[in-house]
């Protein structure tokens, strides 16, 4: 989780990361912040995210992404 902080702080420094639940729907990272972010976590996490799960649910808060990298890693297994 710190490195996914890390790459998030990278991209949006301005945000607390620890306790936002609102990173999408409240318009804290924009469209091209999240294809950056979406790269920078398959590249270090060795995952890719299906399209089906670039999702607001899935990335409005530095939890709800490393549950989807957990379970991504897990699937991979």
């Amino acid at each position: 989780m710190e490195t996914l902080i890390e790459i998030l702080e990278e991209i949006q420094p301005e945000v607390d990361y620890e306790t936002c639940t609102d990173l999408i729907d409240g318009h804290r990272l924009d469209s091209l912040s999240i294809l950056s972010l979406i790269a920078e976590i398959e590249d270090e996490f060795d995952i890719t995210i299906p399209t089906v799960e670039i999702a607001p649910k899935n990335f409005n808060s530095a939890e709800a992404m490393w549950k989807l990298i957990t379970r991504l890693q897990e699937e991979d297994d």
